[in-house]
């Protein structure tokens, strides 16, 4: 069914890439749809990938309105190019 100016109510839906610093001076790169659950999540060291270096904080996030978008976003930051794109321009 849609809703106002024809969009369902998932495609309001939005989803973040985001960078946490972990507390091992460390970097984590992730994707969501929910950002505060997510990163309360982590911080509760339900995350194994995070889980030993508690707790994070968030650097940045940035919103995209199509998941896959997204979750490329995410693993172009993770590739060596992304890696040295993500520092030059957030930390």
């Amino acid at each position: 069914m849609a809703g106002y100016g024809g969009q369902s109510p998932q495609d309001k839906q939005l989803w973040y890439v985001y960078i946490l610093k972990c507390s091992n001076g460390q970097f984590y790169t992730g994707c969501t749809n929910n950002l505060e659950d997510r990163i309360s999540r982590h911080n509760m060291g339900q995350v194994v990938a995070t889980k030993e270096n508690l707790p994070v904080e968030i650097v940045t996030y940035i919103a995209f309105k199509d998941k896959y978008k997204a979750c490329d976003f995410e693993k172009y930051l993770k590739s060596g190019s992304g890696r040295a794109f993500s520092f030059k321009h957030f930390r």
